[in-house]
């Protein structure tokens, strides 16, 4: 008898209450993260007149590497603790954590301070992240679960969305109100699990073994402690590479360079000094081997191998919150969107209620950035409206999102007739500029939107087949930005259709490739540690975050700043995006057993 398939309807009433306590959870939590995330440039790289940081660009870089990249190496750890410790009291930890560190984001203005406290969010998030999608799998069942999942992959987009818009509109307040909005979403959360979360069912042999089991996966599935020894003083040197802090001060990429290939072969030589066969797991009866004296050892080659390629797909995915925040800010001119947006909204209002209104807060200048303007425009003045002094005065306005030429700004002094006051708000009026987090949120609204269709519409090709094409779509949408086109951070900058057209295409591209990926692992796993290798899939993220923070910060530094070609820069992260497809093009060819390779049908 044939089996009756459940409707979409009848799916969403078979959840029980703890499946949306959790999905409501990981909401508000989005909201935090990306709440803070999308605006993370701009508050790290703006100036310190008007609540920033002032850090550069380099900086930010490797801020936005380091901390993300143990958010998603921290869960491998703290799934273990949630399953032993109840899944409640880590969520109640989690919260604490975050509520806490957030708030001190927005308090701490020095690297080692501010560095300490990012920190502590990653903490939270990591100890976060593993119970609520345990939840998600534990609540749901094999009937339901695919749906239940994608309706996950949904609430996390929506929180994404509406994170970033409630921090555009606070940061007009202030930059204090970002990180006090960030800490209340956490602060519900806390309140949702006191009041409305129950403990899921885990079972006893799920308890035992604890962090010593944890290692000793680690080690079925990657390899050894000399293989992570080697790998993870690689990944430190690039980490600390050019930071200049503490110990690492007089480390730069000259050294890095040099430090890596002899580390390496320091290893290989070592390697071939110990005995034969040393690195392998140790038979019943024979003597262990200390492990500082056995031969690096990788577990399985072929999915080490593959969570090296994905890292590049998510090197090149990141660019979309580490640098277009920064890029919008300085190179794109969004006054055309600003125009769009209040003639709709002024339209709208005339054809519903016959009026016009004023149009809603889509740039917002803070207190703060206002009192700046009004000094760079007194300096200007007092320096004689000299071309240095208004070129100065062009730049350092830009950092307000005021987007003026020297040319322009001499006409506007004009006109004011030496008044500050009137010369500032006529440059308000004319230059304002739309927050970069606003435009970014083309992404995840494009997703919330169109993810169902798009998933609906995959499913009837080859999964390997979506995987690449939305590679190459992804690659096109992240390299788009090149041809906006643009004079330099001073002057008219890049079209802001031609940025968010990129970034439209981007999110189609990420709806195939990223979901897909995760599938993808399937068919390199052995058959009876499937859910063993996808807690593992989230090291491809770790990476991508770490190599994607580096190359935002050096690229943009280098590229767009210094030699004024932000063309070059997103010429470079959509051809890493091609080159990615390639290679896993070659992989899936030559590397993975042909039953494997074609193992993921429609």
């Amino acid at each position: 008898m044939a089996e009756t398939k459940q409707g979409l309807l009848s799916i969403i009433k078979s959840y029980p209450s703890q499946f949306w306590v959790a999905n409501t959870m990981e909401i508000f939590e989005r909201m935090s993260w990306y709440g803070w995330f999308t605006v993370m440039a701009l508050y790290v790289t703006g100036s310190v007149e008007t609540g920033g940081l002032g850090f550069t660009t380099e900086t930010r870089g490797a801020l936005q590497a380091i901390v993300p990249f143990f958010l998603y190496v921290i869960p491998v750890f703290t799934g273990a603790l949630a399953d032993r410790y109840g899944f409640k009291k880590t969520f109640i930890t989690s919260y604490f954590v975050m509520i806490a560190a957030y708030y001190l984001l927005g308090q701490f203005t020095t690297f080692p301070t501010f560095f300490m406290a990012f920190m502590f969010v990653a903490v939270g998030a990591a100890l976060f992240k593993p119970v609520v999608v345990g939840t998600v799998a534990k609540v749901t069942t094999e009937g339901n679960s695919a749906t239940g999942f994608g309706i996950f992959y949904m609430m996390v987009n929506i929180g994404g969305f509406a994170g970033p818009i409630v921090a555009g509109i606070v940061r007009g307040q202030g930059w204090k109100w970002v990180f006090v909005a960030c800490s209340f979403w956490a602060f519900i959360n806390l309140i949702i699990v006191l009041t409305l979360y129950r403990e899921p069912k885990i079972e006893d042999s799920q308890r035992q073994g604890g962090l010593q089991k944890v290692l000793d996966n680690m080690v079925e599935v990657l390899g050894n402690v000399r293989f992570f020894l080697t790998v993870f003083v690689v990944l430190f040197a690039l980490m600390f590479a050019n930071l200049r802090i503490g110990w690492f001060e007089h480390f730069t990429w000259l050294h890095c360079a040099i430090f890596v290939p002899v580390w390496l072969i320091g290893n290989a030589v070592y390697d071939l000094m110990l005995p034969k066969g040393s690195g392998q797991p140790t038979p019943a009866g024979e003597i262990k081997r200390p492990a500082m004296m056995k031969r690096m050892h990788c577990s399985n080659w072929r999915f080490a191998l593959f969570l090296l390629i994905m890292s590049g797909f998510w090197t090149s995915f990141n660019q979309i919150f580490y640098t277009m925040p920064e890029y919008i800010r300085d190179f794109t001119e969004t006054r055309p969107m600003i125009e769009f947006v209040q003639n709709t909204y002024d339209n709208t209002l005339e054809w519903a209620f016959g009026a016009r209104d004023i149009s809603p807060a889509v740039a917002t200048i803070n207190q703060d950035e206002q009192a700046q303007i009004v000094h760079h425009l007194r300096a200007a003045i007092d320096g004689g409206l000299t071309p240095a002094a208004l070129e100065e005065a062009s730049r350092e306005l830009l950092h307000s999102k005021v987007r003026i030429t020297p040319d322009a700004l001499q006409v506007a002094i004009d006109r004011g007739g030496g008044d500050v006051d009137s010369i500032t708000a006529g440059i308000m009026e004319s230059s304002r500029q739309f927050n970069p987090e606003f435009v970014v949120n083309i992404n995840a609204g494009a997703i919330v939107l169109f993810q169902v269709f798009i998933s609906f519409l995959m499913a009837r090709f080859h999964r390997f087949t979506t995987m690449i094409v939305g590679m190459v779509i992804a690659a096109v949408g992240i390299g788009f930005a090149m041809f906006a086109g643009t004079q330099g951070i001073i002057g008219l900058g890049g079209s802001i259709w031609v940025v968010a057209l990129g970034l439209f295409i981007f999110s189609f591209g990420e709806m195939m490739a990223s979901p897909t990926s995760q599938e993808y692992v399937g068919r390199i796993a052995p058959k009876d540690k499937k859910a063993l290798y996808m807690g593992y899939y989230f090291v491809a993220i770790a990476l991508g975050n770490l190599f994607g923070g580096i190359l935002s910060g050096e690229l943009y530094g280098k590229l767009a700043r210094d030699m004024q070609r932000p063309d070059l820069m997103w010429l470079t992260f959509g051809a890493l995006m091609l080159f990615t497809a390639l290679i896993f093009v070659l992989y899936n060819i030559f590397a993975l057993p042909k039953h494997k390779a074609e193992a993921l049908t429609p």
